[in-house]
C-alpha cells in the first residue's frame, strides 16, 4: 500500500518526465504508414522474446495450462505468435490513437451487427461482452464506426498513461467508467446505451468465484449477470481479430439466451465458456502474458512461481 500511496499523482510531477519522453516517441511511431506500423510491432514482438523473459514465461505458462494437447515445440511456437502478436497491438494503439488520416474502416469486416441492432431497436440496453484480446484499442476505434458505446475499465496508476487512454478512446467513448462504479453502468444500460466489459481478467478473489477458463480454475468476478439483471441489459458477445495484410474483423455473437440465469457460479462458469470459444479462434492474440491464474483454489499453487 505504501508504494501505492507514493505513485505520482500530479502530471507535473518531475518523476512523470520519463513518461512524457516516452508519450512523445509514442505520437512519433504513430505517424507510421498502418502496414509498416505493423512489421515494426512484429520486430519488437520478436525482441520480446529474448528482452522480456517474465512475460515469455507467464505466456508460457498460461499455454502450457490451457492447451495440454500441444507438445512443448507447438506451444513454444504459439508463444512466439503471442508475443509478436503483442507486438503488434503495442504499436497498434500508438496508431489508433494519433493517426487520425487513415481509415481503418476499409480494413474492417463485421459480423453478427445485426444482433445489436435488433437490442438497440428494441430500446434495451446492450452489454457488450467484451474479452482481452491485444487488438482492444484499434477495436475500440473500429466500434466507434457503428455506434458511440461506453466502456468500463479499471484507470491506470499513472496520470499521463490514463490521460492518453481516456483521450485516445474519446473520440467514440461516450463514458469511461470505473469498473467499481456499478451504479453508473447500471444507469447507462437502462437509458439504452451500449456498454463494453469485459470480466476475463484475475481481479482478485473478492465478488469471484472459481470457474473453468480452458479447464483451469479461474477467479472470474461475477457481476455480469448482476449488471445485466439490474440493466435490463441484453448480454452479446464482441470479438475483435487482427487478419492478415493489416485487416481486421469485428464478431457479434448472438445474445446469450436465458441470461442471467438462477446460478451466479453457472452464470459466471457460461461467460468463461464463451470467451473460451472466441479466443479458439485466434488464440495468438489473446492476452496470454497476464497472469490469468494468478489466484486458485485454496491449497492449490501458484502456477507463475
Amino acid at each position: 500500500m505504501g508504494k501505492r500511496r507514493n505513485r505520482p499523482t500530479d502530471p507535473r510531477d518531475p518523476r512523470l518526465w520519463p513518461t512524457r519522453v516516452g508519450l512523445a516517441l509514442f505520437w512519433l511511431i504513430g505517424q507510421l504508414p498502418w502496414d509498416g506500423l505493423l512489421a515494426a510491432g512484429r520486430g519488437l514482438g520478436r525482441l520480446a522474446w529474448y528482452l522480456a523473459p517474465a512475460r515469455r514465461r507467464v505466456t508460457l505458462t498460461n499455454l502450457k495450462l490451457c492447451f495440454p494437447e500441444l507438445s512443448e515445440a507447438e506451444r513454444e511456437a504459439l508463444a512466439r505468435r503471442v508475443l509478436m502478436s503483442t507486438g503488434e497491438a503495442i504499436l497498434e494503439m500508438a496508431g489508433a490513437f494519433h493517426n487520425r488520416r487513415i481509415d481503418l474502416g476499409r480494413r474492417l469486416t463485421v459480423s453478427g451487427l445485426e444482433h445489436l441492432e435488433a437490442a438497440r431497436e428494441r430500446g434495451q440496453g446492450v452489454l457488450l461482452l467484451g474479452m482481452h484480446f491485444n487488438s482492444i484499442d484499434v477495436g475500440s476505434r473500429l466500434l466507434g464506426k457503428f455506434f458511440r458505446f461506453s466502456v468500463v475499465y479499471r484507470p491506470n496508476d499513472n496520470p499521463l498513461l490514463d490521460k492518453l487512454i481516456s483521450e485516445g478512446r474519446g473520440t467514440w467513448v461516450n463514458h469511461s467508467v470505473d469498473r467499481n462504479d456499478l451504479r453508473q453502468t447500471v444507469r447507462l444500460l437502462r437509458r439504452g446505451e451500449v456498454v463494453w466489459y469485459a470480466p476475463d481478467q484475475d481481479y482478485g478473489t473478492r465478488h469471484a468465484v472459481f470457474v473453468p477458463f480452458f479447464g483451469v480454475p479461474a477467479a472470474t468476478i461475477t457481476a455480469t449477470s448482476r449488471i445485466a439483471r439490474m440493466g435490463k441489459a441484453a448480454v452479446i458477445p464482441c470479438a475483435h481479430y487482427r487478419l492478415p495484410g493489416g485487416r481486421y474483423e469485428i464478431e457479434f455473437g448472438a445474445p446469450l439466451e436465458d441470461f442471467p440465469g438462477d446460478d451466479e457460479q453457472a452464470d459466471t462458469a457460461r461467460i468463461n465458456r464463451t470467451v473460451e470459444h472466441y479466443v479458439r479462434k485466434h488464440p495468438e492474440q489473446y492476452l496470454w502474458v497476464h497472469k490469468r491464474f494468478k489466484h486458485q483454489p485454496p491449497g492449490q499453487p501458484n502456477p507463475y512461481r
